[in-house]
């Protein structure tokens, strides 16, 4: 089993949350990611957007493109609308040879929005996620016929964030629906992400590995506070730092066979969690994981 580890730029630079790392150089967070010992990260708001720029950025740092964020809005716009919208990621990615195109549906979300609280996040009833699932699908076999295979995103704050949610999505969508099992938002949406991912281990297609910190998940109130004040209280953190097991974690993703990258994706106050000494946490608790259960971590 082969595995190749990534990091997010997220705990340098926070694009939701500017005051966190918003005067952090993209120079800094790819030297950093490369010195913690990862060999590809995921994109974010300072990075390049011209693909021969995006991939002299990267080459400047030895490091790879895993792949990156994109807000779809499948739920509210018709298929030839969501395909313009998409082209110039999807062109970034396909050049500088992305694993995955992360999906993530911001229609309605909340996670962006720290004045609205958790509870109020956007639901869709069974026929409203059937018809998603059919227009999704349509929009996933797009991209990979553009060479970027879609990876959905399960997220807090979003239409699709629990167990249940992923549960209905999986069965409404079509192959080509690939999904990102995260570690940490299934988690805090209080699902089994071991459970989510055994079920639907055909079709993961990308980790997220975040950890949470159990104190700071029982003290959010849903009902008042939002995703946003979750993050600044410190709910994630990385690999080895909080509640979840990641030895369960490998051993599962060796179980069904997945092969590719594992990113640490921890958002953080950078100014209470150094970004390079936090990297290398989760860089090396990961890594021993990922050994233990049968991996060899690729450069």
């Amino acid at each position: 089993m082969k595995a190749r580890l990534g990091v997010a730029p997220i705990a340098w630079s926070n694009d939701d949350l500017p005051e966190l790392g918003g005067d952090t150089p993209l120079e800094t967070c790819l030297k950093e990611s490369r010195e913690a010992g990862f060999s590809g990260t995921e994109t974010g708001g300072k990075f390049p957007t011209k693909p021969a720029e995006l991939k002299a950025v990267l080459a400047e740092h030895d490091i790879k493109l895993v792949s990156g964020w994109y807000s779809g809005r499948v739920l509210e716009n018709d298929l030839a609308e969501e395909k313009d919208r998409a082209a110039a990621q999807l062109e970034l990615f396909r050049e500088n040879e992305a694993a995955v195109f992360v999906y993530g549906e911001t229609t309605g979300t909340i996670q962006n929005r720290r004045e609205v609280p958790l509870a109020r996040r956007p639901r869709l009833d069974d026929a409203q996620m059937r018809d998603y699932g059919r227009r999704l699908t349509a929009f996933a076999e797009h991209c990979h016929d553009e060479g970027v295979p879609l990876s959905f995103h399960h997220h807090m704050g979003t239409a699709v964030e629990t167990e249940d949610d992923v549960d209905r999505l999986m069965n409404f969508s079509g192959e080509a629906v690939g999904l990102l099992f995260d570690t940490g938002h299934i988690a805090f949406a209080g699902g089994d992400g071991l459970r989510m991912a055994k079920r639907y281990g055909a079709r993961v297609n990308h980790v997220h590995t975040k950890d949470v910190r159990e104190n700071v998940l029982k003290g959010i109130d849903r009902e008042r506070q939002s995703f946003l004040d979750a993050v600044l209280a410190g709910v994630f953190t990385v690999p080895g730092d909080g509640m979840i097991d990641f030895k369960a974690v490998a051993v599962l993703c060796a179980e069904i066979g997945y092969e590719g990258w594992f990113v640490v994706e921890a958002e953080q106050d950078p100014a209470k969690a150094n970004p390079l000494e936090y990297a290398k946490i989760g860089h090396d608790a990961l890594a021993e994981a990922l050994g233990e259960a049968g991996y060899s971590i690729e450069d």
